[in-house]
């Protein structure tokens, strides 16, 4: 499904593929963007679609997994190497991904269950602090 909703973003430039309509986002749409990562083991390049929320330059995105006790790959490849590109649309930008810690999770988490309130849920399924991950420009101080 991932694959598909993948090739139909990047044919339509996210017209196609660029809302999730599933869970909390059926009533309200959720916008989605497409991750550029390189596997940690393999080096093959994957793309991901996700969930996201703005905050300011930055896009902001959830490892959520649907709150499973492992963390997702793409998660865990970002933190091998997080200098990758985000397709939002039909604009892709270089960026840099940090994990958000301390206050600045903290601010950011309700913002992200306001955006798609089945994240709560999620957090509520598993153990681990579901990570959130902030993709900010290359080159930028963040």
């Amino acid at each position: 499904m991932a694959r598909a909703q993948v090739r139909l973003y990047r044919a339509t430039g996210g017209r196609v593929g660029g809302r999730w309509r599933v869970g909390a986002g059926w009533s309200k749409p959720v916008p989605t963007l497409l991750l550029t990562h390189r596997g940690r083991r393999s080096g093959k390049v994957f793309t991901t679609p996700l969930l996201f929320l703005e905050d300011g330059r930055d896009f902001v995105v959830v490892a959520s997994q649907g709150g499973l006790p492992k963390d997702p790959q793409w998660y865990l490849n970002l933190r091998a190497d997080p200098v990758t590109t985000v397709q939002v649309g039909r604009d892709v930008r270089d960026v840099v991904a940090h994990v958000a810690g301390g206050a600045e999770r903290a601010r950011l988490w309700p913002r992200l269950v306001e955006l798609y309130a089945d994240f709560a849920t999620y957090q509520g399924w598993t153990d681990r602090e579901i990570p959130v991950v902030v993709l900010s420009p290359a080159g930028s101080d963040t």
